[in-house]
């Protein structure tokens, strides 16, 4: 349905997407360094479910509601910064490893995974991202403009979960001699809250 060097430009402007910082990966990143590859891994495939709703609303043509409302597009932002500073607020109050070697408040498997889908779901720069870069590389003369999307969007999403993948990985492995030490542990996780402020501010502030 979509020629191949289309899709193969589309290939390599998801994986260069995905590489390039944002709230994201960012939050992969600093999971990942504090709990683990484990952890960042789960909160990875939540991420790219999250990118599911996101390929929905685009195919529906739901994401051109956030473009044109201003009171949806700012509700949701507002409840994508809320979460952000609710994990801001978890990051600073947590502790380090204890002596057996068990993280204090330890999170189950669904939870982690459930963390990455609200973090991108209620990213609304997400949704109009999608909007204005999938159908850039769709053609009615093709076939199902719908259909077409829904297969870009499979595209990105498993360019973005090797990409965040690899940044689990390697991150996880920077902190691995860091989460030896409780103290490293504690400082790691107020660099994580800061990072959580920030990226909570940037959604507050950013616009349609």
């Amino acid at each position: 349905m979509i020629p191949f060097d289309v899709l193969l430009l589309f290939t390599t402007a998801s994986v260069a997407l995905a590489i390039a910082p944002g709230p994201d990966n960012i939050f992969v990143l600093a999971q990942s360094a504090l709990h683990g590859r484990k952890t960042g891994l789960l909160i990875t495939l939540g991420l790219c479910t999250g990118l599911l709703v996101h390929i929905g609303a685009v195919a529906l043509g739901v994401a051109a509601i956030l473009q044109k409302s201003a009171l949806a597009f700012n509700v949701l932002k507002m409840v994508g910064a809320g979460y952000l500073l609710y994990l801001a607020w978890q990051a600073f109050r947590a502790g380090g490893i204890e002596p057996d070697g068990r993280e204090n408040g330890p999170m189950g498997n669904w939870a982690l995974y459930a963390r990455g889908i609200v973090m991108n779901v209620t990213n609304p720069k997400v949704a109009i991202f999608f909007l204005a870069f999938l159908p850039q590389f769709a053609d009615p003369a093709r076939g199902p403009v719908p259909l077409q999307i829904v297969l870009l969007g499979a595209v990105f999403m498993v360019s973005a979960l090797v990409v965040f993948g690899c940044i689990a990985w390697a991150a996880s492995r920077i902190g691995a001699w860091l989460r030896r030490s409780q103290r490293a542990q504690l400082a790691m996780n107020r660099i994580a809250g800061s990072v959580f402020l920030l990226l909570a501010g940037r959604l507050a502030l950013s616009r349609q």
